[in-house]
């Protein structure tokens, strides 16, 4: 399955009054990353969008596993992979990396291709061809614009 990695330096403006991150900030990283997973495969989501008729790929459920805290001034990497793609639906691992190789969190994902008739937002197959881009044995890549989120 596709991995894509990027660095980030974590910000003032990431972080709480202690100069940890604050964990909602996490979830922001992490829909970056999934961004970032399907622009190294090569696909833009505007295109995506306008090719084949959808709203996005919204995330229907989460959860992390909050293993040591981030502070301002670190640089952290995250690795995000394909764990799994069906029908209409796909799975994301985040794992969020210390400089030191540690790992500080553990996130799932499961997303959702969907497109809307009028007022109705409902689930859409997802097309073969992005389908073998997820799934590719090509399965590891890294963001030349590390650290943007």
């Amino acid at each position: 399955m596709l991995t894509a990695k990027r660095e980030l330096t974590i910000e003032w403006g990431h972080c709480d009054p202690a100069g940890i991150v604050f964990y909602p900030r996490y979830f922001e990283f992490f829909d970056a990353s999934t961004a970032n997973l399907f622009k190294v495969a090569g696909l833009d989501k505007f295109e995506l969008r306008r090719r084949h008729d959808i709203l996005g790929f919204p995330m229907v459920n989460t959860d992390a596993d909050f293993k040591i805290p981030s502070r301002y001034g670190e640089t952290v990497s995250i690795e995000t992979r394909v764990c799994e793609v069906g029908t209409t639906s796909f799975s994301i691992e985040h794992r969020l990396l210390k400089s030191d190789g540690q790992l500080a969190i553990l996130c799932h994902e499961k997303r959702v291709w969907v497109t809307q008739t009028g007022d109705r937002i409902r689930p859409k197959a997802i097309p073969a061809e992005v389908v073998a881009l997820l799934t590719s044995a090509d399965n590891e890549r890294t963001d030349q614009d590390s650290g943007r989120t």
